[in-house]
């Protein structure tokens, strides 16, 4: 039996109503930043209780797809650069300030992905990748040196005048229609090689923290492989687990 094109011998209406807003964010119909229609409003036109409704805008608010705002309604999330850097740089001073970066010995170049950047974003062979190269700091000390590979295909023009952002999830979102929505980190020990060394001011061979990300929107399909290497000098790396 369906009702509005919800099977309730299927999933429990309060998933397909999540994944129908969701859809409806993947496509703009509803913006960054915009308001949603209410409660009341999102249940009539569906053909379910309000109650469900709620449900299914509780669990994206707690993924942080949508913001409620007191007397105002529900919105979508914006992404802004102090957002991006709130949810997906965890790094902390030993006095427990949050370390902020900024950029500097920025390449971007447009080439065809390798074997392992196939792999990590499961492109077929011969895809063509924008490539990522920049050192992050806090304050004047370098304390990274970052690699991103992004697939050509879902960014275009991105980095085209050889510049990016300081933070680039916002620019996903805002320029692209692509809301990153979480991302699988593996972190494990590295040595510094001797071009990353001197990027950070290191010995060759000193210790470092590696860190490979994988992010991904709304789909199943990777969006970002980055991989961080970091000098933790005077900083910790903060893992939270809800």
């Amino acid at each position: 039996m369906k009702n509005n094109g919800f099977d309730r011998n299927a999933a429990p209406l309060y998933v397909q109503a999540r994944t129908l807003i969701l859809e409806r964010i993947e496509a703009g119909t509803y913006g960054p930043g915009k308001v949603l229609p209410s409660e009341f409003a999102l249940a009539d036109e569906l053909g379910i209780s309000q109650g469900t409704v709620r449900k299914a805008l509780d669990t994206l608010v707690a993924d942080r797809f949508l913001v409620r705002r007191q007397g105002r309604g529900t919105f979508v999330a914006d992404h802004t650069p102090a957002d991006v850097l709130f949810r997906f740089f965890k790094f902390y001073t030993r006095d427990g300030e949050r370390v902020l970066p900024s950029s500097r010995d920025t390449r971007v170049r447009h080439r065809i992905a390798n074997a392992s950047e196939c792999a990590r974003l499961q492109l077929e062979c011969g895809s063509r990748i924008i490539s990522i190269t920049r050192t992050r700091l806090h304050g004047r000390t370098p304390v990274i040196r970052e690699k991103i590979a992004l697939p050509a295909e879902t960014f275009p023009g991105l980095g085209a005048n050889g510049t990016v952002p300081n933070t680039l999830y916002d620019l996903f979102q805002h320029q692209y229609g692509i809301t990153v929505t979480h991302a699988s980190e593996r972190i494990e020990p590295a040595a510094a090689s001797a071009r990353d060394a001197a990027h950070l001011g290191l010995a060759a061979g000193s210790p470092l923290l590696r860190i490979d990300r994988l992010t991904f929107g709304l789909g199943k399909q990777p969006i970002e492989w980055r991989v961080s290497l970091c000098h933790l000098k005077g900083v910790y790396y903060l893992s939270e687990l809800r």
